[in-house]
């Protein structure tokens, strides 16, 4: 799978990157391509993270790569995370959810809250 990683970031210690991190090492293991965003080239503060241009980046992965999108723990009340699946559905991209053991597939009629 070529997947992109989505989760929530704001608000959790060290921006959520540990787990982020564990998990696309946990499937680059298992032989899948990730896009992790906790990867994002930036050297600088929060404070002056060039936010469109992450979320330029990250949504063009998602478009023109991506064929499988999964969900990290608490993504349910993320807005990012929000914008990200959105555009996953359009392009039609397997949506599955990351539960620690393993993945959960969500069903074709799944919805957004």
């Amino acid at each position: 799978m070529i997947i992109y990683l989505s989760g929530p970031m704001k608000g959790y210690p060290e921006s959520n990157y540990p787990l982020f991190m564990k998990v696309a090492k946990e499937l680059r293991a298992a032989g899948h391509r990730v896009y992790n965003p906790a990867e994002f080239d930036w050297k600088g503060s929060h404070e002056t993270f060039p936010l469109r241009r992450a979320f330029a980046e990250y949504c063009a992965f998602i478009c023109n790569e991506a064929d499988t999108i999964v969900l990290l723990p608490g993504w349910e009340r993320s807005l990012g995370v929000s914008a990200e699946l959105a555009l996953a559905k359009n392009c039609k991209l397997t949506i599955l959810e990351y539960r620690g053991l393993g993945l959960l597939s969500l069903s074709d009629d799944f919805v957004l809250a």
